[in-house]
């Protein structure tokens, strides 16, 4: 009894020196994003007080230097849509991919996983310069991309989920009358819910936090600039770094993700673990 009390107890120091470790930066940032940024670099850990404080100050520059609302619209244009399209046709996707269930459909499950295995520093400039050719710089063709990068990670999940609904509850659907994508979207779609959830949240934020995709084939000289793309803008030339902005807008720039995924953190295990085990 002594020794598991001693195990929990010990457990629980670690998870909370793993919980301050995690957050000691994410606190550094909006600690230093109220600071003038003279004394960032020379009291990066001293309290925003006194002297050192700037309000809002950081927060209004990098704003209006930034156009930091339009490119949180562009940014959340991008990522709601292209988390949607994932969700909707890599589920039908892999759906068909397991009742179909012949060399074709092996051969395309095969094809999705193998592009988890692509480093995407391998096909960038190819993919840019597709891009340029497609008319696709721009953010509908950037959800077309994300689509492409994003499918294969998802239709891997969702196969594995599918597998492990019953046949039988979709040959009583189609008994009573249903057709193939009416069966999909009422029988099928409710059931995988936890796993698209999962998917979603995954894939916003890795879509909502990338810079590398929307630099190379949207740039920084047009208006559909994203978040990533106009907080590297603060970091400069030569040198100069504006730093109390730039992490004023770190801030206002990881909320939206923070709070998507608070608010889904309950799926996200659920559904990878059935998506890992069934079938």
């Amino acid at each position: 009894m002594k020794k598991n009390k001693a195990s929990n107890t010990l457990s629980f120091i670690l998870l909370i020196g793993l919980v301050v470790l995690f957050i000691a930066p994410i606190f550094f940032v909006l600690m230093n994003s109220f600071k003038n940024k003279l004394y960032i670099s020379d009291q990066p850990f001293a309290l925003p007080v006194g002297e050192l404080s700037a309000g809002l100050s950081n927060y209004i520059e990098g704003i209006e230097k930034t156009g930091f609302f339009t490119a949180f619209g562009w940014s959340a244009f991008i990522t709601v849509f292209s988390v949607l399209a994932i969700v909707l046709c890599t589920s039908m996707t892999a759906w068909y991919i397991v009742r179909s269930n012949n060399k074709f459909s092996e051969v395309l499950y095969f094809i999705f996983v193998f592009s988890m295995i692509v480093p995407f520093q391998m096909i960038m400039f190819t993919m840019s310069k597709l891009a340029d050719m497609l008319s696709l710089n721009n953010p509908v063709g950037m959800i077309v991309l994300y689509l492409g990068f994003g499918a294969g990670l998802s239709v891997f999940m969702f196969t594995g989920f599918v597998k492990g609904i019953p046949l039988e509850i979709e040959e009583a659907a189609l008994i009573d009358g249903c057709n193939a994508l009416q069966t999909f979207f009422i029988i099928v779609v409710p059931i995988l819910k936890p796993t698209a959830i999962t998917v979603a949240i995954l894939n916003a934020m890795w879509i909502w936090n990338d810079y590398l995709l929307p630099y190379l084939v949207i740039g920084i000289s047009t208006d559909y600039k994203t978040i990533p793309v106009v907080v590297q803008y603060l970091m400069g030339s030569y040198g100069a770094k504006d730093y109390g902005s730039l992490m004023a807008l770190l801030i206002l720039s990881i909320i939206p993700v923070v709070a998507f995924y608070l608010a889904c953190q309950k799926h996200i295990i659920k559904g990878v673990v059935s998506g890992a085990v069934k079938g």
